[in-house]
């Protein structure tokens, strides 16, 4: 299958100095990300209670569906970001321009704001921004309006084949304007109410639920796996595993980062991967990885009492699929 895919890790683009520290930083307030998060917040809870309506609020909800799951989920994080599975350029393209429509940033934006992120909490300790570790509300305050200036950060290098083409080029340099398509066609079909709706209220709960989820998700939780010597674990969190389409179980996605299945144990719906399912059905993704097939990371450890992990695997017997019955585990 044709795929601008490699084996880079999210981690690897993060190449650490010898004086690299991810705690040495400062919090700065970034003009262009808060005047966007506030415009689009402040757009939501003035004007959304005044134009609701049944039909914008069902396009706020497929809306908000498709691009947090195909989009955001499979998109960005398990395919652009981890390189999970494999797909076509064409597949590819569209589920990370999907991914744009979330409204955090360009593809580039939203590489480096995960792996600097990952790259701190892999640390023996990191700025608490990067942890999760202020308040309820001085968290909000920093993840959705500021960035850490590390004094001496890592230097950031994008794998060349995302960095070098054009479609994401073009794509991080109008990530917001991008929104501007999709309001001109939602105003024309259904006036200021799907305007409203299906674009600053669909962008501002994205934001405002991907920062909650993150700060709850490193602060406390079930966790099933632990890492030892890291600055900061991750928790699942059971409760929001369908709204999230499996991004909520993130002690999952802490253990092992590469997996395209973010829900591994029993009960834990994970819609992200059923989707992926669905492209691999469709002959549309392959080379998935699992933690059965992956490296494990080091210091891994399963927490005393989530009892024994057993790889899952799928009824299906694709060939070539890494989840295929045929391989060893057992069926859940």
């Amino acid at each position: 299958m044709a795929s601008m895919a490699n084996q880079t890790l999210s981690t690897e683009r993060m190449i650490s100095g010898p004086r690299s520290s991810a705690v040495d930083g400062k919090v700065i307030w970034v003009p262009s990300k808060s005047i966007w998060t506030g415009l689009m917040t402040l757009a939501a809870l003035v004007l959304g209670p005044l134009t609701f309506s049944w039909d914008a609020f069902a396009l706020f909800v497929v809306t908000t569906a498709i691009t947090i799951c195909a989009g955001h989920s499979v998109g960005m994080h398990r395919l652009l970001i981890h390189r999970s599975f494999q797909t076509s350029r064409t597949v590819e393209y569209i589920l990370v321009y999907l991914g744009t429509l979330v409204g955090m940033a360009g593809p580039f934006g939203m590489i480096h704001a995960h792996d600097i992120r990952d790259w701190a909490q892999r640390q023996s300790d990191c700025h608490p921004l990067h942890a999760h570790r202020r308040s309820f509300f001085v968290d909000a305050w920093w993840q959705m309006h500021c960035a850490v200036k590390l004094r001496h950060p890592p230097a950031f290098v994008i794998e060349k084949s995302v960095r070098d083409d054009r479609f994401y080029q073009f794509l991080e340099r109008t990530w917001m304007a991008q929104q501007l398509p999709w309001a001109v066609l939602f105003f024309a079909i259904g006036g200021w109410s799907w305007l409203v709706w299906g674009i600053a209220v669909r962008v501002s709960v994205s934001l405002t639920g991907h920062w909650l989820i993150g700060h709850f998700a490193h602060r406390r939780g079930h966790q099933g796996w632990s890492v030892d010597g890291v600055a900061v674990q991750g928790y699942n969190l059971p409760a929001f595993g369908l709204v999230t389409f499996g991004e909520a179980f993130h002690s999952n996605h802490h253990a092992f980062p590469q997996s395209a299945r973010l829900g591994l144990e029993r009960g834990q719906i994970d819609l992200g991967w059923t989707f992926i399912q669905a492209l691999m059905a469709l002959g549309l993704a392959d080379e998935v990885k699992l933690p059965e097939n992956t490296k494990e990371r080091d210091g891994l450890q399963r927490v005393p009492g989530a009892g024994a992990y057993v790889p899952r695997t799928c009824a299906r017997t694709c060939k070539g699929c890494p989840m295929s019955a045929r391989r060893t585990g057992a069926l859940q």
